[in-house]
C-alpha cells in the first residue's frame, strides 16, 4: 500500500485528507509543487524546495521544517513507494501547503480544528498516456478568451493551485479543437504560457526564445531547457513574444515537469512549420534523456497503457 506524508508522520495514502474547513479547500489557498522521478530519484528537488520557500514566503505560512527535513521526508516517501511498482516506472511527487483551518467555516461546523499549517505529500504512477503519443504527434494549442491572471491579483513567481482560468482557458480550447490546450497571453497580447507548461519558439537565425521571466512562473523545466540549449550551442533569450511570431516560428515547444519537453505542431489551426515535430525539439529531447539517464520518449510508450492507480 502506497504512503504519503501528512503534517510530518507516514500514512497510508488513502488516510491523507484535507478537512472540508481547510483554507485550502475552502479559499483554494494552496501552495504546490510537482515532481517527478527518474530511476526512482526525485529531479532538482532542491530547486522545486526553494521555490516552494518563495512561495510560502509570499503566503506568510512557516512550516516549522528546514528545506533539509522537507527534502529528507520526500525522499523517503518516494523511496518506500517506488519500491511498490516496477523499478524501470517513475512516479510524481505532489507537495501542498495549506495556511491550515479556515477559522470561519471551522466555527460553523463545530470543528476542534488543531491549528497551524497542513503540509501533505503524496506520490503517484506518472499518466503517461496523457503525452506519451504528443512527442511523435504533436501538440495542439488555441488562444481562448481567457488571460493569464495579472501580477496585480498575486505575485506571478507564486506556485499556487488556484488555476480556474486554466481550466477555463482549456475547456474553451477543447470545445473550439478536441484535444488542443490553452495558450495564455496577458492584457497586452502577449504570450505567457500554455496551461501549466512553458511555451519556447526556435526560429533559424536567432535560436530558443521564451517569455520573459518576470512575467512568468520560473519554471524549473525551462531553466533545463536553457541550460541543455548551450550545451547544443543553440542561443537561448528571454523575451516578449506574440501569437504571430509562434505561428511564424519554425518550431514551438512545450516545457513542464513530467513530460520534460515536447512539439506543438498547430497553433489556432494552423500548422508551425510543416505541421511536424522539428529537429530542435527531438535533440533537446535527446540530450534531457541523457542528463537523466534513460530515454524519457520510450519510457513513456512503454507505460502509457498500464494502469495509473495503485
Amino acid at each position: 500500500m502506497p504512503l504519503a506524508y501528512l503534517n510530518g508522520k507516514l500514512v497510508p495514502a488513502s488516510e491523507a485528507v484535507v478537512p472540508v474547513y481547510d483554507a485550502g479547500f475552502v479559499l483554494g489557498t494552496t501552495v504546490a509543487e510537482q515532481l517527478r522521478t527518474f530511476g526512482g530519484g526525485l529531479f532538482r528537488l532542491q530547486s522545486h524546495l526553494a521555490r516552494l520557500q518563495h512561495s510560502l514566503d509570499i503566503v506568510a505560512v512557516d512550516l516549522g521544517l528546514n528545506a533539509a527535513e522537507l527534502a529528507e521526508a520526500a525522499e523517503d516517501l518516494v523511496a518506500r513507494n517506488h519500491r511498490l511498482g516496477d523499478p524501470s516506472d517513475d512516479l510524481g511527487l505532489s507537495i501542498f501547503v495549506t495556511p491550515g483551518p479556515y477559522s470561519t467555516m471551522a466555527a460553523m461546523l463545530g470543528a476542534d480544528a488543531p491549528r497551524g499549517p497542513l503540509v501533505c505529500m503524496h506520490t503517484y504512477p506518472l499518466p503517461f498516456h496523457l503525452w506519451a503519443d504528443k512527442y511523435r504527434t504533436g501538440q495542439a494549442l488555441r488562444v481562448t478568451g481567457i488571460r493569464q491572471v495579472p501580477p496585480s491579483c498575486w505575485p506571478v513567481e507564486l506556485k499556487c493551485r488556484s488555476r480556474m482560468h486554466y481550466y477555463l482557458a482549456d475547456l474553451q480550447a477543447h470545445r473550439i479543437e478536441p484535444g488542443s490546450r490553452a495558450l495564455l497571453l496577458d492584457a497586452a497580447g502577449h504570450v505567457l504560457e500554455a496551461s501549466s507548461a512553458n511555451v519556447c519558439i526556435f526560429c533559424r537565425g536567432e535560436g530558443l526564445a521564451s517569455p520573459p521571466q518576470d512575467k512568468t512562473l520560473p519554471g524549473i523545466s525551462i531553466a533545463v531547457l536553457a541550460e541543455l540549449a548551450r550545451q547544443l550551442e543553440l542561443p537561448f533569450v528571454h523575451r516578449d513574444l506574440t501569437v504571430a511570431e509562434l505561428l511564424h516560428a519554425d518550431e514551438v515547444l512545450l516545457c513542464s515537469t513530467s513530460p520534460c519537453v515536447w512539439p506543438v505542431v498547430r497553433l489556432n489551426g494552423q500548422p508551425i512549420g510543416n505541421g511536424t515535430p522539428g529537429e530542435t525539439v527531438q535533440r533537446l529531447l535527446a540530450a534531457w534523456s541523457e542528463l537523466v539517464g534513460l530515454n524519457i520518449q520510450s519510457q513513456a510508450e512503454r507505460f502509457a497503457q498500464r494502469p495509473t492507480d495503485w
